[in-house]
């Protein structure tokens, strides 16, 4: 029933039916799963509002996704759809993890930003992932300046203001 609700949406950029779907899992915590086999739909747009979904249940109920977050290293790292990666990223500084999650969970993200061949809203979410991941403690500030400095070079004049923010932030610690 998800991948139909959201399928439906009018303009294929927009969340179309994405807060019905929202709403009934928050209203039936069971019904996650249904939503998770959305980012296995054959339809890229269906993909994209089931990952939409799932990160903004995240942000009501970050420990929902606990049992996910093996899933999600194994299944969807190796994603090439962007909107999968950038909300993954973004869930990855919402919910619990344990050390050897957060480990892959920063690696994963720094091999994201190692190049400038990276869609731009994969960059600043995975940038601000990192940053989030220094805040923490759990990612030294000498390692995520490098990778900061590359996006400085990205093509999207957005990603190279947000790496010069970021490292003035940095910098200023």
């Amino acid at each position: 029933m998800f991948s139909e609700m959201l399928a439906f949406g009018g303009k294929t950029n927009s969340l179309g039916r994405a807060e019905e779907v929202i709403d009934l899992v928050l209203h039936d915590k069971t019904r996650l799963e249904e939503l998770y086999t959305c980012l296995f739909n054959d339809d890229a747009w269906v993909r994209m509002r089931a990952a939409d979904s799932i990160e903004k249940v995240c942000r009501q109920h970050p420990d929902w996704l606990t049992p996910y977050i093996n899933r999600f290293a194994a299944e969807l790292s190796t994603s090439s759809q962007p909107s999968i990666l950038w909300h993954l990223a973004q869930i990855y500084t919402e919910v619990p993890l344990t050390d050897s999650q957060k480990a892959f969970a920063i690696d994963w993200l720094k091999g994201l930003i190692a190049t400038v061949e990276v869609d731009w809203i994969v960059s600043s979410n995975a940038m601000d992932a990192l940053v989030h991941f220094s805040s923490d403690g759990s990612l030294p500030v000498p390692e995520i300046i490098p990778l900061l400095q590359v996006q400085q070079k990205h093509h999207s004049k957005a990603v190279v203001r947000r790496a010069n923010k970021l490292l003035d932030m940095l910098m200023l610690k």
